[in-house]
């Protein structure tokens, strides 16, 4: 069986796609691969920039467009990367970047590095990077590698705005270069310029640590981790006056993806929930009243039996169980409450709030139980497949 959810199973990696992306000319030329002429290293170093300006301007929209039900429980958990966006350039490519901006010399490249020929600019080394898991967004060599969108969904949502935000950016560029007397100068300006000021998205260490959730709260990068609070970078008007810009989409055109998003992520929390009752009622809670009867018969055959044994073990499992179980039927009437509270909300985005936060948290709080007890009952009693059954028996 093919499984499309991004998350079906908790503390086990999930499931993505890694969106490779570069640009490159009629003829066949890569613009994100450094070159050997000065020529075509100033080229590269001025696409690079681009792409960076891009990612940082757009950051949201880049998060609205990966944002699935799925996703949600993927981002940021067992080698899936983070909600936040950021780029990862590798080592080497950092040092150029740091040396363009502070205009110093380039120290450190362990490999042969390409002469760009242009004094106000230092020598680019041959791709010395590796892969950073942990990035959202890496560069590799000739290309970038998106690898937050989620297995379910197709690329060309990212790839639209990855086009569109880079065209814009390049746009406003040729319009100063066009202009500018000594060109030469003028890229180098507004590399190191461009630079400096979306440095903030640079970012090669570990996408997983707290210290860096908290670094880039300080760097102003949004943590985004839900699909509902994704969805209004698509109608923002930042984005609207860029997409009607270079005719991509109109305003009533994202309004309505971001309006089917909403009704997606509520029709999707809709099923999961009844699903998840269905489930609890039929299913789990029966077969643990089943199995305390079971151990309810078992312990009063043991006192017939023999009175003097202790069977204090046997009354602390019942003890937990029916706890559980307890927790289990007032979870259910909660998630219920809330399904059918939400069914009456008729505006698609507050809907798909109170979808996330009250469906959802019922949801957690029914699992929780659920969990324990499948811990408590019998294997030949439990009515569904476990953990491993599912991962380790097939």
């Amino acid at each position: 069986v093919c499984l499309q959810h991004e998350k079906p199973f908790e503390g086990i990696n999930g499931s993505g796609k890694h969106d490779n992306w570069s640009l490159s000319t009629d003829t066949g030329r890569n613009l994100f691969k450094p070159g050997s002429t000065p020529r075509q290293n100033a080229q590269f170093l001025l696409f690079l920039t681009a792409f960076i300006k891009g990612v940082d301007e757009y950051q949201d929209m880049l998060r609205a467009t990966v944002a699935t039900p799925g996703n949600d429980h993927r981002l940021g958990a067992q080698e899936a990367p983070p909600a936040v966006v950021s780029i990862f350039l590798g080592s080497d490519l950092s040092a150029v970047v740091d040396s363009i901006i502070n205009d110093t010399t380039m120290k450190g490249a362990k490999k042969r590095s390409i002469n760009i020929g242009v004094d106000v600019m230092p020598p680019i080394p041959q791709d010395n990077t590796d892969r950073n898991r942990t990035s959202p967004m890496a560069f590799t060599g000739n290309k970038f590698e998106f690898r937050m969108p989620s297995s379910s969904q197709s690329i060309a949502d990212p790839n639209i705005v990855i086009n569109t935000i880079v065209a814009d950016v390049l746009s406003d560029m040729a319009d100063q270069l066009e202009k500018a007397e000594d060109l030469s100068m003028a890229i180098h300006d507004m590399i190191k310029n461009t630079m400096r000021k979306h440095y903030r998205i640079l970012f090669n260490g570990n996408g997983y640590s707290e210290e860096w959730v908290e670094e880039a709260k300080k760097r102003g990068l949004p943590n985004i981790k839900c699909m509902v609070d994704a969805i209004p970078a698509l109608v923002s008007d930042k984005s609207v006056t860029m997409f009607e810009k270079h005719g991509v989409f109109t305003r009533a055109e994202l309004e309505s993806r971001a309006e089917i998003m909403y009704e997606t992520y509520a029709k999707t929390l809709h099923i999961e929930g009844l699903t998840m009752i269905d489930m609890a009622k039929k299913q789990i809670l029966p077969a643990c009243l089943r199995y305390q009867s079971h151990l309810a018969e078992s312990l009063i055959n043991i006192k017939k039996a023999t009175p003097d044994l202790d069977v204090s073990v046997q009354e602390s499992l019942m003890k937990d169980i029916q706890n559980n179980v307890t927790d289990l039927y007032a979870g259910i009437g909660k998630l219920e409450d809330a399904v059918h509270q939400a069914e009456k909300i008729e505006d698609a985005c507050s809907q798909g709030h109170f979808y996330h936060d009250v469906v959802s948290a019922a949801m957690d709080r029914l699992r929780a139980p659920a969990d324990r007890l499948e811990m408590l009952v019998s294997k030949n009693n439990w009515p569904l497949p476990s953990y491993g059954d599912l991962i380790f028996e097939v």
